[in-house]
Order: structure tokens, then C-alpha cells, then sequence
């Protein structure tokens, strides 16, 4: 239950700085917008519309030190001489921008993919692009000053979000969304792509049975039997 309250405590925490330095006029602001994918549903923290393009904000709410690269399936999170595995957010808001570029009609490189670590004692141990942060989101968002898109096509899209809000499903029904994708035996939830039974050939757990994506290597999915 605390893990839960300070992740909360983050997110406004993030809300109340996008409100206070970012200009409502030029940025028009949304938080978790859950959209409906080819597999189910993604929930989107925070997005930014603007004429500089489109924000996508994923936040983490995760303290110690973090230890990563762009191309990792996985990041390690250093706590008091522990270490802890989670998934390479990078790789986890790609597939919101996808969402919010289909969602959109637009060319995804419009979108600006944005992580945001928000723990009281974080910090990047490990070399990482421009985009994944600790302090410093809205000046990184202000960076952005050539146009991309005019203000009616930035009202469209304000409507189009603000249409899909008053419908939008529960937070509840996109939790089940998800359990329902990750336990299915036969679409890999990251493509959408059949999973096959393959046998390991070499390692630890060679000679053991797993479920591997068909898209295989451009997916790389896997899980145990």
C-alpha cells in the first residue's frame, strides 16, 4: 500500500511541474490515457500535445541507483546493496508512442518519447540518451522549438484524446486486459505474433521447453511452459 501512495505522490508530483512551468496554452496536457492496441490495452502516463511535437511521459517512481542501456530487455535498480531487475522503459514507452501515433494518424517520429525517474535518491549510473532523466523535464520539453504541427491540427487532437477520456475504460478492466494478454498461451503479448513450443539448446535450462515468439529475432518474447 505505501509503494502504491508514493507512486501516486509521483505522478501529481509530476502533473503539479508540467502545470507550473509549462504553458497551458501551448501544451495541453493528459494523464493515464489507456488506448486500445492490437492486443489489448497500454496505459500512457502523461501525454503533452503541442506544436513542437507530442510528449509522451513515462515516469518511475524507483529510488537507488539504475544501471541500463537503450538496447537491454532489462534494467537493474541498485538499493541497499540489492539489486532489483525491471523492464527497460525504454523499450516499454515505445510501444505507448506506437499507441498514441496510430491512435493519432500521425508519422511517430512527430512523437517525443520521454522517461522520467522520480524517486527522491535516484541516479543514473550508466551512460543513457538525452530523453531519460531525473530533473529537468520541462526544460527538456521546452528544448523542442521547431513546429511540427499547426494549432488547428493540435485542437483536433486535443478532441480526439478528450473524446477517448469520457469513454475510456477502467483502470480495473485494463489490468484484466493485461493478465488475460501475458497468461495467453498462443499470441505474444509484446507483437501479437504466434508463440511456438522450442526446446533450449544450450545454458543453464538446456534440454527445458519454452514458449518463444514466431517473430523471432525482431521479437524476442519468451517465457517458461
Amino acid at each position: 500500500m505505501l509503494n502504491l501512495f508514493k507512486g501516486w505522490l509521483g505522478e501529481k508530483e509530476t502533473q503539479f511541474g508540467m502545470w507550473a512551468k509549462l504553458d497551458g496554452n501551448d501544451y495541453r496536457r493528459f494523464h493515464n490515457v489507456i488506448f486500445t492496441t492490437f492486443n489489448g490495452t497500454t496505459q500512457v502516463d502523461h501525454i503533452l500535445l503541442s506544436r513542437y511535437g507530442i510528449f509522451v511521459i513515462e515516469t518511475k517512481n524507483i529510488n537507488g541507483w539504475i544501471f541500463g542501456n537503450e538496447r537491454s530487455k532489462q534494467w537493474t535498480q541498485s538499493l541497499y546493496g540489492k539489486k532489483y531487475k525491471f523492464q527497460n522503459p525504454m523499450h516499454q514507452n515505445y510501444k505507448h508512442t506506437k499507441a498514441v501515433a496510430n491512435f493519432l494518424d500521425i508519422d511517430h517520429d512527430s512523437i517525443h518519447s520521454i522517461i522520467f525517474f522520480i524517486g527522491d535518491s535516484v541516479s543514473l549510473k550508466t551512460e543513457l540518451p538525452k530523453n531519460v532523466m531525473t530533473s529537468g523535464l520541462s526544460s527538456y520539453i521546452k528544448s523542442f522549438e521547431q513546429r511540427v504541427f499547426s494549432g488547428a491540427e493540435v485542437t483536433a487532437f486535443v478532441n480526439k484524446i478528450e473524446i477517448l477520456k469520457e469513454g475510456n475504460i477502467s483502470g480495473r478492466e485494463h489490468v484484466a486486459n493485461l493478465k488475460s494478454r501475458f497468461s495467453d498461451n498462443t499470441i505474444c503479448p509484446k507483437c501479437g505474433k504466434s508463440l511456438v513450443k522450442r526446446t533450449a539448446r544450450n545454458g543453464f535450462h538446456a534440454g527445458n521447453q519454452f514458449l518463444g515468439c514466431s517473430g523471432f529475432p525482431d521479437c524476442k518474447y519468451s517465457r517458461g511452459v
